[in-house]
């Protein structure tokens, strides 16, 4: 009987269990989403989430600790450099378990692991702008041509196809050349004035 035990075992002795443990984590934390098995995955998840949560406090102490599981220096590093800043504001539920199918040799269940702030598909963060200045100091201009594409992007909507789409974008872009030439005639004759 297995009354109160509720760690799962996955088929290994501790010593082989605790070393998959944490070789998974430490692939977790180098490559922000890993491939296994969802009872792997699921046990995976309560072994790294407190590693995660002690990392949100520089410390020696807690780089000691962290370390006492992974065993790995590089790793402990890029945890708490890289991983540790982006997830400070999270109270919990560092991972997220996306199931994938079904393993063809042997039916297992298999899912995608993966640290949730480190995917930007489903993050709302949007990268941030970066203003160009010209050389004199002042502000880039936006010019008419993106201005246009930006245009046509929003007035289509999106049951149209992409031969369409491309066919307005063209169309905006061969009027936006001519608005700036127009331009640049007016500019050279207040030139030469």
């Amino acid at each position: 009987m297995r009354h109160g035990n509720k760690v799962n075992n996955l088929g290994r002795k501790s010593a082989h269990r605790k070393a998959m443990l944490s070789n998974m984590a430490c692939s977790l934390i180098q490559h922000k989403r890993i491939s296994t098995t969802v009872a792997k995955a699921k046990a995976l998840r309560g072994y790294v989430e407190p590693l995660l949560t002690k990392a949100k406090t520089d410390s020696t102490h807690s780089r000691r600790t962290v370390f006492s599981y992974l065993q790995n220096k590089d790793i402990v590093t890029e945890l708490f450099r890289e991983v540790a800043p982006k997830i400070a504001d999270r109270e919990g539920g560092y991972t997220r378990i996306i199931r994938t199918g079904y393993r063809l040799g042997d039916n297992a269940e298999m899912c995608m692991i993966e640290l949730v702030d480190f995917n930007e598909i489903y993050t709302n963060e949007k990268a941030k702008k970066t203003t160009r200045r010209s050389r004199r100091g002042g502000a880039k201009k936006e010019t008419t041509e993106e201005v246009a594409v930006e245009a046509v992007v929003e007035e289509t909507p999106a049951a149209e196809t992409t031969e369409e789409v491309e066919a307005a974008a063209e169309e905006t872009t061969e009027a936006s050349e001519e608005a700036s030439s127009e331009e640049s005639s007016e500019e050279s004759t207040e030139e030469k004035e």
